[in-house]
């Protein structure tokens, strides 16, 4: 659907997708295979633009708007789940957030180091206890004089052993209802207290640094805030909405990798004489796939067009997560089942497309989040 893209955006499109397909796809399966995050892939990644891709070019980014994002996460989604995670998480979460809530001298200090590649971004939301149900975390924040003390658990964090900076929401005040009782900071990797506690061996996306971090008695200055005291949560929802666009993005480029070696593979397998692709039962799958991803597309870059015009688009963006997650994770799965035993091998890479597209449908607010997102939107209309 390229001919409906703004030129900008076609050549940016092709410009990530011959990177992929030359810095990527050769080293994909390897990665995966080892559980490696690939660091030296990280400076290629900063030389493209893509750990600065809504990064004001004040601050060494980018200064692209969303439906670029989107592209960029799609583009690197399209040879590896990993990679589009790594990019997706950076960009739309770590330095999101600051993006969004930071002041002038934490944008500077950080966002400049994380669109050159010099640091990283991890973001720690989510806990052993806490999930769906974000408000309910446990981790604490406890004032001591222009201090703050951290202390809890973070749990399936990107980019937490790798990052050079987290941000992390804690509970700040007891006294109040979950969702205004939290805050966030800034904490910098090395900072006593503050580590990898576990790396986390994963179903999919092994490649992508994923671990549980442990915060003991983790001492960071009030400068090291970010946002107002107590505003954390309603600000990581903000920060959710345009990360589901991504995650949207990352299954779009899934499914469409996946739907790729399913007609080649149905090309070039034969069954009772002839090509698989010109049985019936083959061609509704592969139909059915390309439909369903067509349709994804839409939602995504409706979402990214009403955000980048600035107008509400919360749900939106459910929409788009909601069902380009499942349709890639049903164009996966028939991918898999058009090569047959092959297809449950490792010797034909669908295999990790399916294995990669299966967090689409949890991270960032699972499928039944979104449905809850999506309804409640409708109610009050």
């Amino acid at each position: 659907m390229d001919f409906e893209l703004p030129e900008p955006h076609r050549i940016l499109r092709q410009s990530v997708r011959e990177f992929c397909e030359r810095e990527v796809r050769p080293h994909a399966r390897g990665w995966d295979e080892e559980e490696r995050f690939p660091q030296e892939l990280v400076p290629k990644l900063a030389g493209m633009g893509l750990l600065g891709i809504r990064i004001p070019e004040e601050y060494g980014g980018a200064g692209m708007d969303t439906l670029a994002y989107a592209l960029c996460v799609e583009e690197c989604a399209r040879v590896d789940g990993s990679l589009a995670l790594t990019v997706a998480s950076h960009n739309g979460l770590g330095t999101g957030h600051i993006l969004a809530f930071g002041n002038d001298e934490q944008k500077r200090r950080y966002l400049e180091k994380a669109a050159t590649g010099e640091w990283l971004a991890a973001w720690a939301l989510t806990e052993p206890g806490s999930g769906s149900d974000s408000a309910g975390l446990l981790t604490t924040a406890v004032r001591d004089g222009s201090d703050w003390v951290l202390n809890g658990t973070k749990m399936f964090i990107t980019q937490g052993s790798v990052g050079g900076f987290c941000v992390v929401l804690a509970r700040s005040n007891v006294d109040v209802p979950a969702s205004r009782g939290i805050t966030a900071f800034i904490v910098d990797r090395g900072t006593p207290g503050f580590s990898a506690s576990k790396k986390l061996e994963k179903y999919g996306c092994r490649s992508s640094d994923t671990v549980e971090l442990s915060l003991e008695n983790v001492r960071v200055s009030d400068s090291q805030r970010l946002g107002e005291v107590d505003s954390g949560f309603y600000d990581t929802m903000q920060i959710l909405d345009r990360g589901r666009i991504s995650i949207a993005a990352m299954a779009l480029g899934l499914g469409r990798g996946a739907l790729r070696l399913a007609l080649a593979y149905a090309k070039e397998r034969t069954a009772f004489g002839k090509p698989i692709a010109d049985f019936q039962a083959i061609q509704w799958k592969l139909a059915d796939a390309g439909t369903n991803l067509d349709a994804a597309e839409l939602l995504i870059h409706r979402a990214a067009w009403k955000c980048d015009r600035g107008e509400p688009y919360s749900s939106e963006a459910s929409m788009a997560k909601l069902f380009a997650s499942e349709a890639a994770t049903a164009a996966c799965n028939d991918a898999v089942q058009i090569h047959g035993g092959y297809g449950y091998t490792r010797e034909y890479e669908v295999e990790r497309f399916l294995r990669d597209v299966k967090i689409c449908e949890i991270g960032e607010g699972t499928s039944e989040i979104q449905r809850m997102v999506i309804s409640k939107h409708m109610l009050r209309a």
